[in-house]
């Protein structure tokens, strides 16, 4: 019978602290914001997906090394580049220019590697979050066409 009114004792006690707690809580300020309508400052360590970097004339600065494509673990980026001849000093060279930067973010891990082997800063992370989607197909990311329109954006 002791037993029992320990119980009562102890769990009245128990509910009485939980009260407590959460009439303090209550005039506290909220630290929910609201998200449709109030956005988060992003931190710059956040890593969203990757983009390709744009050079001063807006032309990505990848040259195509494909170091990025080789360090992923995931095999998750596929890039492809052309051969043009570029007048230098009156002399013909041959440079690759990038004609496709694909990244297929549903095997993406975020690690960095590609960001970290990229000796040219051609890449970084993003900085989008709001990623939702139902389809697989929304997450196959043509990184060089995003650079065009946001570069166009810019002009």
């Amino acid at each position: 019978m002791g037993g029992y009114f320990s119980d009562i004792f102890y769990g009245g006690k128990s509910l009485l602290v939980g009260l407590s707690i959460t009439f303090r809580e209550f005039f506290k300020p909220t630290v929910t914001v609201q998200y449709p309508y109030q956005t988060i400052k992003m931190s710059s360590r956040f890593r969203g997906h990757i983009e390709l970097l744009a050079d001063d004339t807006g032309n990505p600065k990848c040259v195509a090394c494909g170091m990025c494509q080789r360090a992923c673990p995931s095999s998750c980026i596929s890039l492809d580049s052309v051969s043009v001849d570029i007048e230098v000093d009156g002399k013909v060279k041959k440079k690759k220019v990038l004609s496709r930067y694909d990244l297929n973010f549903t095997t993406c891990s975020l690690c960095g590697q590609c960001v970290e082997n990229c000796n040219f800063g051609a890449i970084d992370f993003s900085k989008e979050y709001n990623l939702a989607s139902t389809r697989k197909e929304d997450f196959h990311f043509d990184l060089l066409d995003r650079l065009k329109r946001l570069e166009e954006k810019k002009a």
